[in-house]
């Protein structure tokens, strides 16, 4: 009995947070009379499909998806060599001031990105980055402070006989980390890979700040360009866009969600 009425109400609470989703997507699908209508349809009567070609066609966004696409390879790229470096070098390496790095390099995780938003675009702004999608690529490789503790924590679980043994054979550290660190924290780099993908694929402030030509813009960005250009807000294109831009994370998210479920405890609790 207790095990039905828990399932029951997940179960509840799921659909409340599909419905929106739901909307989005029966909103994208329904035809200009439909969208307006009281009160609200649920179904579309009939599906319009055409509305994503037509939504797609009305702005540049062949140009924000590859702008998208090449940000977020690139940053997430760079977010998984740069933080695991710096976590093997934590949690294998012995040396003078360590934890007293690694207290710092937690503090910054309690910084707002606000505070430092005008102090990053005086230092791009100077290396002549504004305009270009280096700001939003470049930091992405000099490591992030949540990223760099979630892996920390997970190569503190990997027994460090399996290094003695590695050196035993004549590897040197970077060959451990190459051939037996990163293997056996494959699962935490998905976790990573994920949670910054989406990040990237997902922001709008960033681009907002340092992009001035819509040639560059991202998808989020173009997404709020599209819906400030017009008086009479097209509600359907909106909804349409919204549903291609959402569809990839959900995706990733979808096909990694049993790393993030597995792995995310068992990498921060050590």
């Amino acid at each position: 009995m207790k095990k039905a009425i828990t399932y029951t109400l997940l179960i509840l609470f799921s659909l409340l947070f599909l419905a929106p989703f739901y909307w989005m997507a029966a909103t994208a699908l329904k035809g200009p009379e439909e969208v307006t209508a009281y009160p609200p349809q649920w179904v579309p009567s009939q599906l319009h499909w055409s509305n994503f070609i037509e939504a797609w066609g009305k702005a540049e966004f062949t140009t924000y998806l590859v702008n998208s696409t090449i940000v977020t390879v690139l940053a997430t790229l760079g977010t998984l060599v740069s933080c695991s470096l710096v976590a093997y070098g934590f949690a294998r390496f012995t040396f003078k001031g360590r934890d007293v790095l690694f207290m710092i390099l937690l503090a910054t995780m309690m910084i707002p990105w606000e505070v430092t938003m005008i102090p990053l675009y005086m230092e791009f702004n100077w290396l002549g980055w504004i305009n270009t999608l280096k700001p939003l690529i470049v930091p992405a490789w000099f490591g992030a402070p949540f990223f760099i503790f979630l892996l920390r924590q997970f190569i503190m679980t990997i027994p460090r006989e399996l290094d003695e043994a590695a050196r035993i054979d004549g590897a040197n550290s970077f060959q451990i980390y190459l051939r037996i660190i990163l293997p056996l924290t494959a699962p935490a780099l998905i976790l990573v890979a994920v949670f910054q993908m989406l990040s990237c694929w997902n922001d709008y402030l960033g681009p907002l700040i340092f992009l001035n030509d819509m040639s560059k813009y991202t998808l989020p960005l173009g997404l709020g360009q599209l819906m400030g250009t017009r008086d009479v807000v097209d509600t359907t294109s909106l909804m349409a866009i919204t549903c291609l831009i959402s569809l990839p994370p959900m995706v990733i998210f979808f096909f990694a969600q049993r790393y993030i479920v597995e792995n995310m405890a068992g990498a921060g609790l050590k």
